[in-house]
């Protein structure tokens, strides 16, 4: 677990072969060693890299079709980076790779909204330790919108909000039917960022998208937030219960959770969720975001891991970390990162970004 702050790395043009040349650039030291690292859980999952080139080629021109500019940014980054493109969008269909590896697991989060108010949120960002070192924090200017965030090396965006208010939070699923062939779930992330300027134009975004693997994206503005479950079978859109929304790793939507991949995420994820439900119920949520992060706290020998440390011994593919907690403010426009568990959060800096 890295123990000081993460990188902030800038981006700034109108252009999208630039902002990723720029990116690529800021990330040519270490980039190729994520390659590497992420190449190696391919195969630990069973997934060979010719398998792993062909589906990254053909996220690429799932991309192309859906959003081209996002193309170029990737091609951008792989020049930026000296790699080859596939190389640049398998880590951007990381999620769709693994989909395709029986009961490889895609990484956990816990995710927790309150609306009453202004939308706040807050999310721990659950992967594998391995990658503890490959990721940053980044300020994008020259899109539509300009967005801060948090990502991992080489992939356009994950977690982050825009000058507009909008931001995002992500939560993978399993369904039977997921499959490496669609449009990214990052690559969706990316777009919602730097196009979106209302909740409607993020929902519309979410349901445009020809994804292929199933995903929770938790999307705030400063008016309200849904959460939009996606699968190979569709778009549903979840609105908050008496102003919460709440997600971990499972399907809530009745319909798409019928085809839920069983043995991924349960009992975990539903254990988890449950915690997070009791604790709402037991009093009402703050209106800070800061206040939401205890809600995600858990303990050793907790049944619901909220707050995820990897086990002694384990090997590459099993070490579970909580690499970051993250909170949301759309109103405020926003996010705070702390590295670490929602635990270490009073113990460590925090970093706070403002699109603007």
């Amino acid at each position: 677990m890295i123990d000081y702050g993460p990188e902030i790395i800038r981006i700034d043009s109108t252009d999208a072969h630039e902002r990723g040349l720029q990116r690529g650039s800021a990330l040519r030291g270490t980039l190729a060693d994520g390659v590497r690292i992420y190449l190696a859980l391919f195969a630990q999952a069973g997934i060979h890299k010719d398998a792993v080139r062909s589906n990254a080629e053909q996220s690429i021109e799932s991309a192309r079709h859906w959003c081209p500019s996002l193309v170029e940014e990737m091609r951008g980054t792989a020049e930026g980076a000296g790699l080859e493109l596939w190389q640049i969008a398998a880590l951007n269909a990381r999620t769709e790779i693994l989909s395709s590896a029986a009961g490889a697991r895609p990484g956990e989060c816990s995710t927790i909204v309150n609306t009453r108010n202004a939308p706040v949120g807050a999310q721990t960002w659950d992967w594998h330790d391995e990658l503890s070192d490959h990721w940053h924090l980044q300020d994008v200017h020259g899109n539509i919108r300009n967005f801060v965030g948090l990502t991992e090396h080489g992939i356009l965006s994950k977690i982050g909000i825009n000058d507009a208010g909008v931001g995002i939070m992500l939560n993978i699923l399993g369904h039977q039917d997921d499959r490496p062939d669609g449009v990214p779930v990052h690559l969706v992330a990316a777009r919602i960022l730097a196009e979106a300027s209302t909740l409607g134009e993020a929902v519309c975004i979410l349901q445009s998208a020809p994804v292929s693997t199933s995903s929770a994206i938790t999307v705030v503005s400063p008016d309200a937030a849904v959460i939009v479950e996606l699968s190979p079978h569709g778009a549903v859109v979840l609105t908050p219960h008496d102003h919460v929304l709440l997600h971990t790793n499972h399907f809530l939507d009745e319909h798409l959770g019928r085809g839920e991949k069983p043995g991924l995420y349960d009992p975990d994820s539903q254990l988890r969720y449950g915690v997070l439900a009791g604790r709402v119920a037991d009093s009402p949520l703050p209106m800070l975001a800061s206040d939401l992060v205890p809600y995600l706290v858990s303990q050793p020998g907790d049944a619901a891991e909220l707050c995820c440390v990897p086990q002694p011994g384990a090997l590459l593919g099993d070490r579970w970390a909580t690499l970051a907690t993250i909170t949301l403010d759309a109103v405020a426009r926003q996010m705070t990162v702390s590295v670490g568990t929602p635990r270490d959060a009073p113990s460590v800096p925090l970093v706070t970004l403002v699109a603007e």
